[in-house]
């Protein structure tokens, strides 16, 4: 019966192809500016590492001089980083399965030919717990281990792009590049990996939340031991810090990232309550003068408070959902104005004992035809829209893509539009009475 309901439905869309058009068209044209704009924010606001991101956990200690923070102000964007002093600590509290600091780098690779162009390289200082806490992948090698976290050897991890570029396709296990002055060993080379958003460290200075990329990875005691800055941002809290860079080390400025990782989301309690008791030693040092300076976040609550998803993101995609809604009623009145012409062979139907049921069905299929069709062109309009938004926006290029969950909700919004749109029009097309529409003939 379904097969027949859906001859006769695409039979009666052919009898006049410039309605049917056109209401195609209303419906394409709604879904395909709901779900470009939605497929944006499915990407921007997804969870980068799902089974993980709960304990996953950023700690924040606020360092700030009681005298210069207003109450109820939000802290800005920058200034959600620790003190070099305060990650050291964190790092040797033995809290959680694994912990890891985070600092932007910048280096210049110096040819091996004087004739040669110079090469830059942008990532991270970090340990060696960072790979496995973010599930990192690896092509060749593998990361450095605890005792070159200690021992600030010079080691290094490339980016697969990067390692092509400076030796070429293969494994560069084993072989060297020179930057800061020093000459790094290869022992590892990440596999395509670039998680969005960038939540491993949202705050960094080559890129953005969403853009950019990591392309070395080196031991923070090995880029402390070159007495390197931070790429990103870096605030100091206090008074400028004494002379050199032990001085800024000891200082209260800000410049670092890190992660704690716990094995259940249940252990957060013992990791906040280690916190606590490290805020008291530090007040009691003259450190930490909020009352409440320690804040903690997992990875979905860390994006969340650093709104990385921008408000006027979710007030576009409410928008576009309003205009789905304004062309869902448009194509409820051409519904109504085909369905209504059809009135007497309703009646002829009815009089020759097709049930209000049968009735109903048929014209629903018959919006659902439609809705499939409006879908598939709203594909290729959302298809269409998401490349234009990637061309004119270098920030969105990252996100504007559509994965298989999008394609579906596509169709899926497509033809639940076009029924609830087909509801009304059918409804009414079921309660015609035959008696009057084979007198008026």
């Amino acid at each position: 019966m379904f097969r027949y309901h859906l001859m006769l439905g695409v039979r009666s869309l052919r009898r006049n192809p410039v309605l049917t058009a056109l209401m195609v068209l209303t419906l394409a044209i709604g879904v395909a500016a709901s779900m470009s704009t939605l497929t944006v924010l499915h990407v921007m606001s997804g969870d980068p590492i799902p089974g993980k991101s709960d304990r996953l956990i950023v700690p924040f200690l606020d360092v700030r001089e009681a005298q210069g923070v207003v109450p109820g102000k939000k802290r800005s964007f920058f200034e959600n980083q620790v003190t070099y002093q305060d990650s050291m600590a964190m790092l040797r509290s033995g809290q959680g399965i694994r912990r890891t600091v985070v600092q932007d780098v910048f280096g210049v690779i110096e040819p091996a030919r004087p004739d040669l162009p110079v090469s830059t390289v942008e990532g991270v200082g970090t340990t060696a717990d960072y790979f496995p806490m973010f599930e990192v992948p690896f092509r060749y090698g593998a990361p450095w281990g605890a005792q070159q976290d200690r021992g600030a050897a010079d080691v290094a991890v490339l980016s697969r792009k990067k390692a092509e570029d400076l030796f070429g396709r293969g494994s560069p296990v084993g072989r060297h590049f020179r930057m800061w002055s020093r000459d790094f060993t290869v022992v590892g080379v990440v596999d395509d990996w670039n998680p969005v958003p960038r939540y491993t460290h949202v705050i960094n200075g080559n890129g953005g939340s969403f853009n950019g990329e990591d392309t070395v990875y080196v031991p923070f005691s090995a880029s402390v031991a070159a007495e390197k800055g931070s790429n990103g941002s870096t605030s100091c809290m206090k008074d400028p810090p004494r002379p050199g860079y032990q001085g800024f080390l000891e200082s209260e400025c800000i410049w670092l990232q890190f992660w704690f990782e716990l094995a259940s989301p249940a252990d957060r309690p013992k990791l906040r309550d280690w916190l606590e008791g490290y805020v008291r030693e530090q007040k009691h040092l003259g450190r930490m003068e909020l009352a409440n300076p320690l804040e903690m976040y997992d990875v979905r609550e860390w994006l969340d408070f650093l709104e990385v998803v921008p408000n006027d993101h979710r007030a576009a995609a409410w928008l576009s959902l309003g205009f789905l809604l304004l062309c869902m009623v448009n194509t409820m009145g051409l519904l109504l104005a085909k369905f209504s012409a059809r009135a007497p062979e309703i009646g002829v139907r009815r009089a020759l004992g097709a049930t209000r049921g049968t009735v109903f069905r048929q014209f629903l299929v018959e919006a659902g035809v439609i809705g499939l069709a409006g879908g598939t062109l709203g594909l290729l309009l959302s298809a269409a829209s998401l490349w234009a938004i990637r061309r004119q926006s270098r920030d969105l290029s990252v996100v504007a893509h559509m994965d298989w969950e999008m394609l579906a909700t596509t169709f899926a919004i497509a033809l639940l539009a076009a029924l609830l749109a087909g509801l009304l029009p059918t409804w009414r097309s079921a309660q015609v009475t035959p008696a009057l529409q084979l007198k008026s003939q």
